[in-house]
């Protein structure tokens, strides 16, 4: 799947990701960004028209070269410098202490080993800094979740690895993070694949 996976899903998931509904969540997940901002999974920008004038700099890491190319007009549009640093969230090259904000968009369900990329984001930010996530996961309704965990195996083999069953707000915790909003809806499509966390946390 490497020719898929590099070079036609991250088209896929532009197109997918890139509708109205998932942009007024984009808004309000990247509302009270300010200072040094990493972005973990940036993907083709989708995020970038919402950084508030705040944003001195965004540091983006994301392992789709592709995606990279689909972002270049929007990245030379910004009011943002954008840096890329890296491919891969679970190893950061930054300091640690070094940014306010960590915003990460649809992107825990398919990063490998989700809870190291979380304590590298926790490793990075400032004390009281803020972690700003939207991201897909686990059902509490039990039906949904049977669904869930029935095509997760189908979902991770054409969607580059997403996993349908993570508990987000868990996830979030369990590196560290003190959870102070988590709002949980469906989105519009099917449930097994629209459970919503929208939420902020914090480094103590």
């Amino acid at each position: 799947m490497g020719f898929y996976r590099d070079q036609i899903l991250p088209r896929i998931t532009n197109l997918l990701l890139a509708n109205k509904e998932f942009g007024t969540i984009r808004q309000r997940v990247a509302s009270g960004l300010e200072g040094e901002v990493l972005e973990v999974g940036f993907g083709s920008g989708l995020n970038v028209p919402y950084y508030p004038p705040a944003v001195h700099r965004v540091r983006a890491v994301d392992p789709a070269t592709v995606g990279h190319k689909l972002a270049a007009k929007q990245v030379a549009s910004s009011a943002v410098p954008v840096e890329y640093i890296g491919l891969d969230g679970a190893k950061i090259p930054l300091e640690p202490g070094s940014v306010d904000h960590v915003l990460i968009t649809w992107t825990m369900c398919t990063i490998p080993d989700v809870d190291q990329a979380l304590s590298e984001m926790h490793r990075v930010l400032r004390p009281s800094g803020q972690l700003h996530f939207a991201e897909h996961g686990l059902s509490p309704d039990p039906n949904v979740a049977t669904w869930q965990h029935r095509i997760e195996p189908f979902q991770k083999w054409w969607a580059g690895g997403c996993h349908l069953t993570r508990p987000v707000d868990r996830l979030v915790e369990t590196a560290g993070f003190d959870l102070t909003r988590v709002d949980n809806f469906y989105a519009k499509g099917p449930k097994s694949t629209s459970y919503m966390y929208e939420g902020l946390a914090i480094k103590p």
